[in-house]
């Protein structure tokens, strides 16, 4: 063989090896999440291995920490040095900011192929679309204002799911008398501002909507506030004192262990439970905190797409339109703990809290009670939740009294605003 022929052969293969590899740049996503618990990985891996079906591959960039702040940092990092990821994990009005901000993409050719306007609830679409374009992929609809219970523990404490604020003290009281910790909370800013949620919705959907959507200083400041900060006071007596800084799914994992009796959480804390191997009305009990049944306060959690190259649009509408898939979103949510983003997913294969799931967040749609929830930035915008959080958590922590606690409230907001 010539030098020639050798030399046009190398030339040949290092070709094909450049193309090869180009096309397998085009069909990859780099996918930007915090989902790195147990139960939530092993539902992102759903998604994974969906689009790995498609051939499409995925490059992994986890970010730990439940509520998503850590994220939201590194991607400040990413589109500052001009190089987004090709998807983020984001929460409602974090996706208007970036949106706003003009970096990302455009799913309209998906979205309108496939008829998203029909199938996913407006108040997702809120988040979604912005100036009437799609941006987002919504994955799942979480419920906040749940609460997970050891049956084993209700059961010795009389075995009777309470039904409002007294029967629930009372059920913690009784689980603090036999030896362990009545309530398992990890000492977060967003975990406090999860267990406020449910706490000011507990007293009525109106006072829900005028204080923490509306922001009507009367209402932040007034005598029902006081009564949300005193019932928190309270729940801060049934938590242990080694709170500070736990993260939610080692919570969880304490009333799956039976050394806690209850949690206050989001229906992610399921997909926990699940991956243990216990069973819903076998070894645990889902029920809405005491006084919020008919309502739901919710998030969403979405893959916002940003801006990327021609190389790159490919996989992005293959990723847009595999999260959209009828039969993933109910793979998906069964393993997640949510339900799904679109309204034509039968309950099918979901296991009897997804199905409560699914028929109260119908029941809240219809009624006008399902709500975008504060702690997770569904209800007013970072500036405002974090001016929350921050009164919340010195409350919850004892740095500032019951008393002070609702002026101090509208103070931060009406500053943030």
């Amino acid at each position: 063989m010539s030098l020639r022929t050798i030399t046009k052969l190398a030339a040949s293969v290092a070709l094909i090896a450049f193309a090869s590899g180009a096309a397998r740049a085009a069909d990859n996503v780099e996918v930007l999440h915090w989902w790195t618990s147990g139960g939530e990985a092993a539902a992102l891996d759903v998604l994974k291995k969906d689009l790995e079906s498609k051939g499409v591959t995925w490059s992994d960039m986890p970010v730990a920490g439940g509520g998503g702040e850590q994220a939201m940092t590194a991607l400040r990092a990413r589109v500052t040095a001009g190089n987004p990821p090709t998807a983020v994990q984001a929460l409602g009005f974090d996706i208007t900011d970036w949106a706003k901000q003009g970096v990302v993409g455009d799913l309209g050719e998906v979205a309108n192929a496939e008829g998203w306007d029909k199938v996913i609830p407006t108040a997702l679409q809120n988040f979604s679309k912005f100036d009437g374009k799609w941006i987002a992929a919504p994955v799942n609809v979480h419920s906040t204002n749940w609460v997970w219970i050891n049956k084993k523990a209700m059961d010795a404490a009389g075995g009777k799911e309470p039904q409002n604020w007294d029967e629930f003290v009372a059920m913690l009281d009784k689980m603090k008398a036999n030896g362990i910790t009545p309530l398992a909370h990890g000492g977060q800013p967003w975990q406090d501002a999860t267990l406020f949620d449910a706490v000011v919705l507990s007293l009525g959907t109106d006072f829900y909507k005028e204080s923490m959507i509306d922001l009507d200083p009367a209402a932040l400041s007034g005598d029902k506030m006081k009564e949300a900060f005193s019932r928190m006071e309270k729940l801060r007596s049934y938590v242990d004192d080694n709170f500070s800084g736990r993260d939610w799914n080692l919570a969880s994992a304490m009333v799956i262990e039976g050394k806690a009796g209850a949690q206050m959480m989001g229906d992610w804390a399921k997909g926990e439970f699940l991956k243990a191997g216990q069973k819903p009305g076998t070894d645990f009990v889902c029920i809405r905190f005491p006084g919020t049944q008919g309502a739901v306060t919710f998030n969403s959690d979405q893959f916002m797409m940003f801006k990327v190259g021609e190389d790159k649009q490919k996989a992005q509408l293959l990723m847009a339109s595999a999260i959209e898939d009828p039969k993933f979103q109910s793979a998906f949510n069964v393993v997640k703990g949510s339900v799904p983003a679109r309204t034509d997913v039968p309950d099918t294969d979901f296991d009897d809290c997804g199905k409560k799931g699914i028929k109260d967040l119908a029941e809240a749609n219809e009624k006008g009670t399902l709500f975008g929830s504060m702690a997770h930035g569904h209800a007013v915008p970072a500036s405002i939740k974090n001016a929350m959080y921050d009164v919340i958590t010195r409350h919850f922590n004892g740095d500032l009294s019951t008393d002070e606690a609702p002026a101090e409230l509208a103070a931060a907001v009406a500053a943030a605003q």
